[in-house]
Formats: structure tokens, sequence, C-alpha cells
């Protein structure tokens, strides 16, 4: 039988065979010797044993995965933002952005609160750089539909700085989400001393991963993007790069630097190009090991 895994819990991994169950696997041994962890989001062949359980025989081909969070196959990466209180800060986004693009997902820019601040300006910055972007309200519902419209079908993780509305949002595409994510928590006494597991719940016809490790900006743990990547994760440069006069281009502040000359002309915002940069500083002073070792 072949199934996506929906959750990781002590040891055991749900299977979702879409047949309307949900198997309870173990892992091979086989995919020790392998180094092949099963993750919450791959899709795996197994085999049924007895009382209802099964055994995690292959996992398929992953398009992306993440490490922290202990997650794979993520389809599209919600960027929840906030224009009233608490504004967030375009670097936020911007960096945020990066990583999905460096992880084959789709970035997809959420300005929520709409009703107490509209967000025109930043919206067409960010559809000016090839982004879709939506502004909606989880309080009057405005924009609820084109969201829901846009995670069905998806594998999509929600990720957006403590405050801007992620639950609300999340509750107002699936009445009761909240509720069963709480409920789960209970059952499971998180806190302190407690490591919360990944899974899959169902939202607006997709599915949305539940994660610490989504649940914020707070990226510094996940891998780091090389150096040398980094312009090709910003998607407004891609016309530029081959373009320069120098070989090597940092696209920082050398001559004849095509990308810096399309930001002087308009074609790039300068927001995205000091995002650039102050990422690139970023790279610049992580070991080429470290980066190696997060692979």
């Amino acid at each position: 039988m072949t199934g996506r895994i929906v959750k990781a819990l002590s040891g055991f991994y749900y299977v979702d065979t879409g047949e309307g169950e949900t198997v309870p696997c173990r892992g091979r041994g086989k995919l020790r010797h392998q180094k092949r962890t099963p993750l919450v989001g791959d899709w795996a062949e197994i085999t049924l044993v007895e009382d209802g359980k099964g055994m995690v025989d292959t996992i398929m081909p992953r398009k992306n995965q993440f490490r922290r969070p202990a997650v794979a196959n993520i389809d599209q990466m919600v960027i929840v933002c906030s224009g009233a209180v608490p504004v967030t800060d375009p670097f936020l986004i911007d960096r945020m952005a990066a990583m999905a693009e460096w992880k084959s997902c789709e970035p997809l820019i959420v300005f929520n609160k709409c009703d107490l601040e509209r967000m025109d300006e930043l919206v067409r910055l960010y559809q000016l750089a090839g982004f879709s972007t939506l502004q909606v309200s989880a309080e009057t519902g405005e924009g609820m539909a084109a969201l829901a419209e846009a995670i069905a079908g998806k594998v999509s993780a929600f990720t957006g700085n403590s405050g801007v509305g992620k639950s609300s949002i999340l509750n107002a595409l699936q009445p009761g989400f909240g509720l069963e994510v709480g409920e789960v928590s209970e059952k499971l006494g998180r806190g302190r001393h407690t490591t919360r597991h990944v899974e899959l719940f169902p939202a607006a016809g997709g599915l949305v991963a539940d994660t610490p490790g989504f649940s914020s900006f707070d990226v510094e743990q996940m891998e780091a993007i090389p150096k040398e990547a980094l312009a090709g994760v910003f998607r407004e440069f891609a016309p530029y790069l081959d373009a320069c006069r120098f070989q090597g281009c940092a696209h920082v502040k050398e001559k004849g630097c095509a990308v810096r000359e399309a930001m002087e002309a308009g074609k790039i915002a300068p927001s995205r190009h000091r995002s650039y940069v102050r990422l690139l500083e970023q790279a610049k002073e992580v070991p080429e090991w470290e980066i190696a070792k997060k692979k």
C-alpha cells in the first residue's frame, strides 16, 4: 500500500492510505541502514502486519525536506504578515520567502488585518517581484475565500511573527482547527520538557503542517542558504544575473552590476535588494562545513 505520513510520534509513523484509515507504522531496519528517516509529508510504501499496524518499507523521492522542523514535501509557504499591530518588518518576509524558494516551496504572502490597515503599497511591491499576494481579514472574512482556494489541494505551512493572526486565519478557514490542534496539545502535555510533534491537519481542502519550526519567523535553526545561491532565490533578479559586466558579481556595489542597474531603473524594489545584501552578509558568517552538514 502507498500513503502519506501525516504524523510522527513516539517512534510511530501514521500513514494516511487515502481509504479512510490511518495506519500506525514502524520503519524497517533497512531504512536506518540507508540513513533514510521517514518524515511527516513523505509518501511511503507500507506493508500491513497485524492488529491494524504496518511497516514503512520505502520512502518515495522528496520534492523538498526540512531538518527543523522535520517535514517533507511542502508545496506552499504561507507567509502571514500584518500592517496593524504588530507591523511586520519586510526583511522578515524576504528572509522566509528566500527560504521557501531555496526549498522549492511556492511562497504565498498574506497580509492579514486589512480591515485595520490596508497594505496596498507592499502588495504592489511583492507583486512586482513576482509573488502571489492576498489581503485578508480573519475578523471580517475579506479575502478568505481566495485564501481557501489557494490552499485547496496543497500541503501548506504557515509562518509569521507572533500576533499577526495565523491561528485566527486557520480557524476562519477551517472552523475547529484551533480546537483540534489544542486538544492534541493537551493530550501530549506540550509544555516544558516536552517535544512538539509534527502533524498534517486538513484545512480548506488541503493540508496544513502544524509544527513549531514554522510557527514564527525565527528560522535561525533552519538550513543556511549558501551565499552563492542567494541571488538565485530572489526571483526578480533572474533576468539580470547573467548580464553583469564581471563574472562572480556579488550584486552589492560592483560596477556594471545589472541587478543594481535594474533596481535604479525601478524594476527591483530597493527594500528587496537591501534584504538580499543583509542575507548575504549573514550567509558569509556561516562556516562552509556547517552548510555542508545541514544539507
